[in-house]
C-alpha cells in the first residue's frame, strides 16, 4: 500500500537532534506507515525507512525496533535489517528489503518524502 509521506523535520528539535550524528537512528512515529519512520545519518546522507517489516502482513509484532544500526522485526521470526541500506542481514530467509523514502538535508531541515 502506497502512503504519501512529505514531511520535514528541524534537526535543532531534541527529539531530532541525535540525526547529526552518524549512525544514531531515530523513530518517527508520526509520519509514513502503520509504525512510522527510522531516519539514519550515515555519514555520507540521510536515509529513511518505514517502520514495519515489509516481509509480514502490519501487525502488532511487525514493527521495528532500533539496536544500533540494525532494525528488528518484533514478530517470532526476528527479521532483521540495515539502517544504511535496509537490506536484510542474517540468514532471516527475508526476501524484501525496508521501503525506503527520500531524505534531504537543507541547513537544519530534512526533508522526507516519496
Amino acid at each position: 500500500m502506497d502512503i504519501n509521506v512529505s514531511e520535514t523535520i528541524n534537526l535543532n528539535f531534541p527529539q531530532y537532534s541525535q540525526l547529526k550524528s552518524i549512525n544514531v537512528p531515530v523513530h518517527i512515529p508520526n509520519i509514513g506507515g502503520k509504525d512510522g519512520i527510522i531516519v539514519n545519518n550515515t555519514g555520507s546522507r540521510y536515509v529513511a525507512f518505514d517502520a514495519t517489516d515489509p516481509n509480514h502482513i502490519p501487525s502488532n509484532c511487525s514493527f521495528l525496533t532500533i539496536n544500533g544500526i540494525i532494525a528488528k522485526c518484533n514478530c517470532d521470526d526476528g527479521n532483521e535489517y540495515s539502517l544504511l541500506d535496509g537490506i536484510p542481514v542474517g540468514n532471516t530467509g527475508t526476501r524484501c528489503p525496508l521501503r525506503g523514502y527520500v531524505a534531504q538535508r537543507s541547513g537544519d531541515n530534512l526533508t522526507i518524502f516519496n
